[in-house]
């Protein structure tokens, strides 16, 4: 089993920013990223959307083929269990994110641990790609990579 990773992030060598990004542009880059998953804890997939560009693309941990665009994402959504059939999820947290930004391209890598009401957490490593949309410079997820790491037991490891 897994070892339950550290909550905090490690910080940057200089204790600033990482290179390639300012503290500013690197808050915005995490503030997409748990708002798309305050948006799924919400169950409101407009909101979800609103931060991914339509055509992004997607490795999700339940589907084996790669999710390419919209109309493919909701067609996976739609076939995903209701609470009823499947583990019912209670909360999502991300946390321990590097972030670097480079230009209008970031990437991020963190930590997404999963709460059930009737089964252990879930722990899954995430990588994200975002562009900055110009020329309203709102950041949009056009790759996430899901990467299940195993469940956590009682003990926390």
């Amino acid at each position: 089993m897994p070892a339950f990773p550290s909550r905090s992030a490690t910080p940057a060598p200089d204790g600033g920013a990482r290179p390639g990004g300012a503290p500013a542009e690197l808050a915005e880059v995490w503030t997409v990223i748990t708002g798309m998953y305050e948006g799924y804890t919400a169950g409101d997939r407009e909101r979800v959307d609103s931060f991914l560009d339509p055509e992004a693309t997607l490795w999700d941990s339940a589907t084996p083929e790669l999710i390419c665009g919209r109309t493919e994402l909701n067609r996976v959504r739609d076939s995903r269990p209701v609470s009823e059939d499947g583990p019912e999820e209670t909360g999502l947290t991300a946390y321990g994110e590097v972030v670097d930004v480079f230009g209008d391209l970031a990437v991020a890598r963190y930590w997404l641990r999963v709460d059930y009401r009737a089964a252990p957490p879930e722990l899954a490593r995430i990588t994200t790609v975002l562009r900055r949309d110009r020329p309203d410079g709102q950041w949009l997820v056009v790759h996430l990579h899901e990467d299940i790491h195993g469940q956590l037991t009682a003990g926390g490891g």
